[in-house]
C-alpha cells in the first residue's frame, strides 16, 4: 500500500525575537511528531522547511506542501502562535486539516490550538482538534485513525468508477446519483457495455487462459464438475471474463468497478464470480498485486464504501447481502454469489492458504448461463462492517463492528445448506440487538475489514460531513 502523504506545518509567535527565541522548541516538536509518524511504516511527512511567523511564510509553505502532493496537513502547535498565521496557511495547504498540539503547562501549544480553532470555526473550514504527547499509542493512534480518513477520501478524487451494465433486479440502492459523485467525493462514472466483457473474453490469449486454469486446479480445494452448469469450459471462459475485464480496466483507467451481471451475462454467457472474487483478491494466477475493488450487481455505493475502506486499510474488503439471522447461535449469515474474495477463506496473502479452504461449485439454475461459484466460509476475527447509503436525499454511513465466527465444517455446512449452500458464507456476531439492526441498517449487502476501523470511518463521516451510525450496544 502506499504511504500516506502528510504535510505539517508548525506555527509560531508573529513577535520576531519571541519567534527567534523558541525556534528551537518548535523545530524539537515538529521533528518529533513526524519522526513518530514516519516510526509507523505507513506515513511519508512533507515537514514544513520553516517555522512559520509571518503569512509570507505561511503561504510559502502551504504552497510548497501542495506541490508537493501531500493528502492531508497538520497544523503543528508548540508554542503560543499567533492565529491569522493558520488561516492563511488554510487557505494554501491541502485539507482536510489536523490541528495538534502538545500539553505542557510552560509551553502554551494548547492555547495556541484553541485559538486557531476557533478561527477555523468562524471561517467555516473543516478540520480535527487532537492534543498530547505523540510518543503515547493512544495520541498515536488517534493521530493515524484521521490520516487513514483524510488520505482514503483525498484518494478518490479524479478516480473513475466502471459501470457495468446498469441497475441490478429493480435496487435503486445500487444506483447513486453521478452528479453528487462528482461534486462530494471526486469520482466520475464511466458507463461499460457488458457485451465489452464478452468482446474481449474471446480475445485472450489461450496459453494464458491455460497456464490459469492449471493453476486453479492444483490450488482450489474443490471443484465441483458436473458436467453441465460447471465444466472446464465454463471455467477457462470465467478465466477469460477475468483477463477481459483486467483490459478494460487498463483502457478506460478504471480506479473500481461494479458489474451488473444478471440476466445478460448470468443468461447468455457465463457468471463473473471467479472474475469478481480474483480482482478484489491481493493475489491472482499470476502473483501478488493489489486489491481491486470490483463490486458484484453494480452497486455504486456498495463499491464506494468498498474503495474507502481499502484506502484506509490497503487489504481486500468484503462484498455479502445479510442473508439470514440464527437465533440458536446468535449469528448472521452474510452471503452473495459474488465478490466475497478468496482471501477471506484464510485471511492469509498467500493464496495456498486460502484456496485449499475454496470449493468451486456448479451455479445455481438461476444463473442458466453456468461456470463456477467461489464457495468458502470466511475465517474468524475481528471485522468492520460498514455501509454508505442515503436517507432523504442525504448520505450517512452505517459502522458496524463485528465478529467472523467460525463453526466445525459440519456444522457450517449444515448452516450454509440453509440458504444456497454454493455460494461464499460469513457468520457474523454483531454488538447490537437483531431487532436495532434489523430496524435501521439501509439496505441488503454490507461490506468489511478484518480489524477495528470504526474510529477511522467516524472521521471519514465527519471529514465528509455527514452523520455516522455505530451499530453497537
Amino acid at each position: 500500500m502506499k504511504k500516506f502523504k502528510v504535510g505539517i506545518l508548525t506555527f509560531s509567535d508573529g513577535r520576531k525575537y519571541i519567534h527567534e527565541d523558541l525556534l528551537a522548541t518548535n523545530l524539537r516538536y515538529q521533528n518529533r511528531l513526524a519522526e513518530a509518524l514516519e516510526a509507523t511504516g505507513q506515513v511519508e511527512v512533507v515537514a514544513g522547511t520553516e517555522i512559520i511567523w509571518t503569512p509570507k511564510i505561511a503561504r510559502r509553505e502551504a504552497q510548497r506542501l501542495a506541490a508537493e502532493g501531500v493528502e492531508i496537513t497538520i497544523f503543528n502547535y508548540a508554542i503560543w502562535a499567533f492565529p491569522h498565521l493558520t488561516g492563511v496557511a488554510s487557505k494554501f495547504a491541502p485539507g482536510p486539516h489536523l490541528l495538534f498540539c502538545n500539553l505542557h503547562p510552560s509551553e502554551p501549544g494548547m492555547v495556541a490550538m484553541l485559538a486557531a480553532a476557533g478561527m477555523m470555526d468562524q471561517l467555516g473550514t473543516a478540520y480535527k482538534r487532537l492534543w498530547g504527547d505523540i510518543s503515547e499509542p493512544s495520541v498515536l493512534r488517534q493521530v493515524l485513525s484521521y490520516i487513514r480518513a483524510a488520505c482514503a477520501l483525498a484518494r478518490l478524487r479524479g478516480q473513475t468508477y466502471g459501470l457495468f451494465g446498469g441497475r441490478p433486479l429493480g435496487m435503486l440502492t445500487a444506483v447513486a446519483n453521478q452528479d453528487e459523485w462528482l461534486s462530494k467525493f471526486g469520482i466520475d462514472v464511466e458507463h461499460v457495455e457488458q457485451w465489452d466483457i464478452m468482446r474481449y473474453a474471446q480475445e485472450v490469449n489461450s496459453a494464458k487462459v491455460e497456464a490459469a486454469f492449471a493453476w486453479l486446479e492444483h490450488h482450489v480445494g474443490h471443484i465441483h464438475y458436473n458436467g453441465a452448469a460447471l465444466t472446464p469450459e465454463k471455467l477457462k471462459l470465467q478465466i477469460r471474463s477475468y483477463y477481459a475485464l483486467r483490459r478494460i480496466i487498463d483502457e478506460r483507467e478504471l480506479d473500481f468497478l461494479g458489474i451488473k451481471a444478471h440476466g445478460d451475462l448470468t443468461d447468455h454467457f457465463v457468471t463473473v464470480d471467479v472474475a469478481e472474487a480474483f480482482l478484489n483478491d491481493p493475489y491472482d494466477w499470476d502473483g501478488p498485486k493489489e486489491p481491486f475493488v470490483a463490486a458484484t450487481e453494480a452497486d455504486m455505493d456498495g463499491a464506494l464504501t468498498m474503495q474507502i475502506m481499502k484506502h484506509i486499510t490497503g487489504e481486500t474488503v468484503l462484498f455479502a447481502d445479510v442473508r439470514h439471522y440464527d437465533t440458536a447461535d446468535d449469528v448472521w449469515y452474510l452471503a452473495n454469489s459474488g465478490t466475497h474474495a478468496t482471501f477471506f477463506a484464510g485471511g492469509s496473502h498467500d493464496p495456498v492458504v486460502n484456496l485449499k479452504k475454496v470449493s468451486f461449485f456448479p451455479e445455481v439454475f438461476y444463473y442458466p448461463a453456468g461456470g463456477a461459484s467461489v464457495q468458502h466460509f470466511a475465517a474468524p476475527g475481528a471485522i468492520t462492517l460498514a455501509r454508505l447509503a442515503r436517507k432523504n436525499g442525504k448520505y450517512w454511513l452505517a459502522i458496524v463492528p463485528a465478529q467472523f465466527i467460525e463453526f466445525p465444517e459440519e456444522v457450517a455446512r449444515a448452516k450454509a445448506a440453509t440458504t444456497t449452500p454454493e455460494w461464499p458464507h460469513a457468520f457474523a456476531r454483531l454488538s447490537v440487538t437483531p431487532d436495532e439492526f434489523l430496524a435501521s441498517y439501509p439496505c441488503n449487502h454490507i461490506h468489511g475489514c478484518y480489524g477495528d476501523w470504526v474510529d477511522e470511518l467516524v472521521n471519514v463521516a465527519a471529514i465528509l460531513g455527514i452523520e455516522s451510525k455505530i451499530y453497537r450496544t
